[in-house]
């Protein structure tokens, strides 16, 4: 049965794209893995298709036509993996800043431990983070410290682009239109979880900076979470969340090895 299925969006990353694919379908725990290309003109896509009948079965793509976002990206491969059944999603990276073993340990605090949504969270011990600059460190940490003063929740890494999510989450917050693209599109997709009630917890991890590739990272995407996170809590003030489950929020390390 499907069961498990790793989403991830892609931009020119010919250079990383093979490495990730073998990688993940190396663990010890079957994934599935579904690529979202935003029409990469660098052959991203035709590498994936050169690989689909060595992996058939459980490499599959999505291609869009240009650069439609981070965001968009997720949500349809997200309703791409609900319509075919897939029980856990996840959301990574394709350039080795996430590393692939950790979406064992994110899937068993899902599985195993009880959580909803599973954060790869790089700030719950410290600062786990490799070969940023310290102005890029820094302000990716006083942005989890601006987005907890902001919204109320206790999450310590809101930013976070590794994930796992049950299928039951997604399936009630999909249900109304996810606005954001890049930063904002992380803390906003927590934050709406938060807000229905469902278990957070957040599993460390070691992120590492690209050493391949080019970041998509731009200070209109900055912008969009410092100002996005205003209106973000605004609009939350008149729409109703009805609880699913009660609202705990773990922000505590959650140890699945």
């Amino acid at each position: 049965m499907k069961d498990r299925l790793v989403v991830i969006p892609t931009y020119n990353e010919i250079e990383n794209i093979e490495a990730i694919i073998r990688k993940v379908f190396s663990l010890s725990v079957p994934f599935d893995l579904l690529i979202v290309d935003d029409g990469s003109p660098d052959g991203t896509a035709q590498r994936v298709r050169d690989l689909q009948d060595e992996f058939a079965g459980r490499l599959y793509m999505l291609e869009r036509r240009g650069k439609l976002g981070l965001g968009t990206a997720y949500i349809d491969g997200f309703k791409w993996a609900l319509s075919r059944g897939y029980n856990y999603l996840f959301e990574m990276d394709a350039d080795f800043s996430h590393n692939p073993d950790d979406l064992v340990n994110l899937y068993r605090a899902c599985a195993e431990g009880g959580a909803d949504v599973a954060v790869g969270s790089r700030y719950i011990r410290g600062v786990n983070v490799v070969n940023w600059p310290m102005g890029r460190v820094l302000m990716s940490y006083f942005a989890g410290v601006y987005v907890r003063f902001i919204t109320g929740m206790s999450i310590m890494d809101p930013t976070a682009g590794f994930i796992c999510y049950r299928r039951e989450v997604l399936e009630i917050i999909l249900h109304n239109p996810i606005k954001f693209v890049g930063y904002a599109f992380q803390i906003e997709m927590k934050f709406t979880c938060w807000k229905y009630g469902f278990r957070l917890v957040e599993v460390p991890i070691i992120f590492t900076d690209r050493t391949k590739g080019v970041s998509k990272m731009s200070s209109r995407i900055f912008k969009e979470a410092v100002f996005g996170v205003i209106q973000m809590k605004i609009s939350s003030f008149f729409r109703h969340y009805v609880p699913r489950k009660s609202s705990v929020t773990v922000a505590e390390p959650v140890d699945v090895l």
